[in-house]
């Protein structure tokens, strides 16, 4: 695989990934539904793929533990749960930012949970990842809606943070497709379980939100988000986080030029701030085998 379609197919998951903010921002649903709907939507167009070749896929499940499986599939469910709802109560620049927090969470929890010793740079990461996050969301405390979608979205941080750990014990062992279908699979029926215990349904919702739900779960689901856990096959972990980084970019840009959402000062510098300790972060994480395709 040549460098140059590595970096193409990274871009076009950054572009497509970038709309995701934006389309649940104009998507006139409640969270939980867009949440549910995604997951929903991405699971089913894959399942043709996954059963077409399911003794293959069998083989490699023999052997794989059960939990963090399942702990990555509920915490991305609870992930999509909180940053969704975060976009209903806070600026797109905010929220976008303080979510992609997730390696910094990760790096603050690793000696913890994974028994990990925190390096100088975990460490200077996570101390500009907390700067950050003041600096965004310090002058908003004023404003109660604002302070908790702020919150929401750290809290989808460290969700996603959890998310990723839990992987980390599974995917090398796993093909990309039996991984994310099955983690997938487990995030759409607890959001799926949680949609109707909370009276919500997928009825009697205009044609528009339908189409908004299918187009989360076709591009930013299916295409954004496993593009990045396609291209670590090819290159190194520090490369496909500088691409990462360029999603809170892309939809500040876009709610700039589509919802007349300009960035305040705070939100540029403490953003600037969060994106160095999230490329730190993120950078000091060791790529542990080659992912399987």
């Amino acid at each position: 695989m040549s460098r140059l379609r590595v970096f193409a197919g990274l871009g076009a998951g950054v572009v497509v990934l970038s709309f995701a903010s934006i389309i649940i921002r104009v998507t006139p649903a409640p969270s939980i539904v867009i949440a549910a709907g995604r997951l929903a939507v991405a699971t089913l167009v894959l399942t043709p793929f996954y059963w077409a070749r399911f003794p293959a896929r069998r083989v490699e499940l023999k052997g794989i533990p059960v939990l963090p499986v399942l702990l990555s599939g509920v915490l991305l469910a609870v992930h999509f749960t909180l940053w969704i709802e975060s976009l209903k109560r806070t600026s797109v620049a905010s929220s976008v930012v303080l979510v992609a927090m997730n390696p910094i969470f990760a790096a603050a929890l690793s000696p913890f949970l994974l028994r990990e010793k925190v390096s100088r740079r975990a460490a200077l990461a996570v101390m500009l990842g907390i700067a950050g996050a003041v600096v965004v969301a310090g002058p908003q405390f004023g404003s109660g809606a604002v302070t908790s979608g702020n919150l929401l979205a750290l809290g989808g941080a460290a969700c996603a943070a959890g998310y990723l750990m839990a992987g980390r014990r599974v995917r090398p062992r796993l093909s990309l497709l039996s991984y994310i279908y099955i983690v997938y699979g487990v995030a759409a029926v607890l959001l799926l379980a949680m949609m109707l215990a909370g009276g919500h349904s997928f009825g009697g919702h205009k044609w528009q939100v339908y189409f908004l739900i299918g187009l989360l779960g076709l591009g930013p689901q299916l295409i954004g988000h496993t593009s990045f856990n396609w291209a670590l096959r090819y290159v190194p972990a520090p490369t496909v986080a500088m691409a990462v980084l360029g999603e809170p970019v892309g939809t500040t840009i876009l709610a700039w030029l589509l919802l007349r959402q300009a960035p305040t000062w705070y939100e540029a510098v403490g953003g600037a701030v969060i994106c160095a300790g999230i490329y730190l972060a993120a950078a000091d994480v060791p790529r542990l085998t080659e992912p399987a395709g």
